[in-house]
């Protein structure tokens, strides 16, 4: 009977057998405490996800088990694209790092596209956003939102340079120690909707999710001239993890 084995000492989280001289420790991975992680979704994706699920236990119902998998498979697609990681923003940095507000990649990094920075002199940083990304969006410095302008529009593809002035789109204004950074939020060909969830006046966190845009979609920011650039045209970027840029300090 197991009750009547002599009960295994513990030393540093580990069973350690004891027959005479002989310590025989119990490998790791048979001791070592499993937890399994828990994905979470951006509440958007929930009627993206419950539909074809319904669908899926509806045509169950009649035996199409085919048609299940295949809606099945659709609803764990439609969870991964909405899913919302952990991030955490990179220790010791200064109030003057700019974080990527996006997942993708760089497709601009330098002066301003013809007619796609907003009035006055900008350094502009654009990431693509494809379909596989990760498309909740994070605050990429903290300060204050002075401004947000949404404006409806067409769904060209988003690396088309035109897309940022004539897709739909959400433009955010944020004040950090008297510098104002501006990002937007544009669809794409495959994206119908941007989701911004802050408002003027509202008091930001770098790294502090703000929205979502769905389906493949762009992201421009624009930098005080004074800026520096920390990334290039094709670099991949993580949302409030890479560093973009650097603002100069004003004191």
């Amino acid at each position: 009977m197991d009750s009547d084995r002599p009960q295994l000492p513990w030393v540093g989280g580990h069973a350690i057998e004891t027959r005479g001289k002989l310590e025989t420790p119990i490998p790791k991975f048979l001791t070592r405490k499993r937890t399994l992680g828990r994905m979470r979704m951006d509440r958007d994706g929930r009627p993206f996800v419950i539909f074809p699920l319904a669908v899926a236990a509806i045509l169950g119902g009649f035996g199409f088990w085919l048609a299940v998998i295949v809606f099945g498979l659709l609803a764990v697609a439609l969870g991964l694209f909405f899913r919302d990681p952990d991030r955490t923003v990179p220790v010791g940095l200064d109030s003057n790092a700019v974080l990527s507000p996006a997942d993708g990649r760089v497709l601009h990094a330098g002066e301003p596209q013809p007619s796609v920075a907003p009035p006055g002199n900008w350094l502009q940083i654009s990431i693509f956003l494809s379909p596989l990304d990760v498309h909740i969006n994070r605050a990429p410095i903290g300060g204050k939102v002075v401004a947000v302008r949404y404006t409806p529009g067409r769904f060209l593809a988003a690396f088309n340079e035109r897309s940022a002035q004539e897709n739909e789109r959400s433009e955010i204004h944020m004040e950090s120690e008297g510098q104002v950074i501006v990002f937007r939020q544009v669809v794409g060909a495959l994206a119908r909707r941007v989701v911004c969830r802050i408002e003027p006046g509202m008091t930001v966190a770098r790294g502090q999710r703000f929205g979502i845009m769905k389906f493949g979609s762009r992201m421009d920011v624009f930098l005080p001239p004074t800026a520096t650039i920390d990334v290039k045209v094709g670099d991949a970027v993580r949302a409030s993890e890479t560093v973009i840029g650097r603002l100069v300090s004003l004191s």
